[in-house]
């Protein structure tokens, strides 16, 4: 029998990576709820530092390459760790997302649950048989030539969080996240501004390119499945919506709603199709909410109205 936990209110919440695509909106909506919220960046200049105060959340500088984590207050509920290298040197990706993981934990000892969001770059092809958590491990995003490092590191850093989780005793959940989207970003929003100045958007050969997508809303409301499983040592989820849809399929829908039409460049330097499995998240009884037309939908009416068709 399952259960609904208690959603993510009234807590002192560390999100790390707060300006990226995916934290940004999740801060804005965990302050909404009510919780205190830190987030960090290395925050190079003020004005980044004041939009994320603008939103309510408190800034913390912070920088996992070189261990810079003195801002990161001591009295914390839960950790919500977002923050991803995406340098193209392996020490510098390595040492920000493996040992940068492993030094956050060590600091924030003595936290409820500490959250570390993964990806679904990390599992070896497998043609279109979705992943699950035990499936093989491999580097999908090497092709991708500008993300060469990021699979390795990524599956380095789910194993300094499961040494760190058992060496200093802090209930963690791994959760491997696939195509996060929302109201105002998105794998299909760069896509779609591609295509409108004329550039092909790149496909693998092995169609259908299919990928499962995570809407801002059901991220936020699963969150507090997982975090009640955080536990030592770290037991691991697929993070995503149970809908396969690929890129010629949300394309086409963007088409269909916009009128932008879509070229595409068929090469095997790009992710190759990379279903997931949620069926382990599902069973905790989550159940998202939002369909992917939907939800491609609302991304164009708040982010695109100009080019929705009326």
């Amino acid at each position: 029998m399952t259960t609904t936990p208690a959603p993510l209110e009234g807590q002192k919440i560390l999100l790390t990576g707060v300006t990226g695509q995916v934290a940004a909106p999740l801060a804005r909506n965990l302050v909404a709820a009510g919780n205190t919220v830190y987030g960090t960046s290395r925050f190079a200049d003020d004005a980044a530092r004041d939009k994320v105060a603008a939103d309510g959340v408190i800034p913390v500088r912070a920088d996992f390459e070189t261990n810079d984590l003195d801002e990161i207050p001591d009295d914390l509920d839960v950790v919500l760790h977002f923050a991803v290298s995406k340098d193209q040197d392996f020490d510098r990706a390595l040492a920000a997302n493996a040992e940068g993981t492993a030094f956050l934990i060590e600091k924030v000892k003595g936290v409820k649950a500490f959250l570390h969001c993964s990806s679904c770059a990390v599992y070896e092809p497998d043609d279109h048989v979705p992943h699950v958590e035990t499936s093989a491990l491999g580097d999908n995003h090497r092709p991708m030539g500008f993300l060469p490092t990021y699979s390795i590191s990524k599956i380095a850093a789910e194993s300094a969080a499961k040494y760190a989780a058992k060496r200093f005793g802090v209930p963690t959940v791994i959760a491997r996240l696939d195509v996060p989207y929302g109201p105002t970003h998105g794998w299909m929003s760069f896509q779609l501004v591609m295509a409108q100045h004329g550039m092909k958007v790149d496909v693998h050969p092995d169609a259908p390119n299919s990928h499962n997508l995570l809407h801002d809303d059901d991220l936020l409301s699963s969150l507090p499945y997982l975090l009640e499983q955080a536990a030592v040592p770290a037991p691991i989820f697929n993070w995503c919506s149970p809908e396969i849809v690929s890129i010629e399929e949300w394309c086409a829908e963007i088409s269909r709603l916009t009128g932008v039409e879509f070229d595409f460049n068929v090469t095997t330097a790009t992710i190759p199709p990379n279903p997931t499995d949620p069926s382990k998240l599902l069973g905790l009884g989550w159940e998202p909410q939002v369909s992917w037309r939907d939800g491609i939908r609302r991304l164009l009416e708040t982010s695109y109205p100009d080019l929705l068709k009326s």
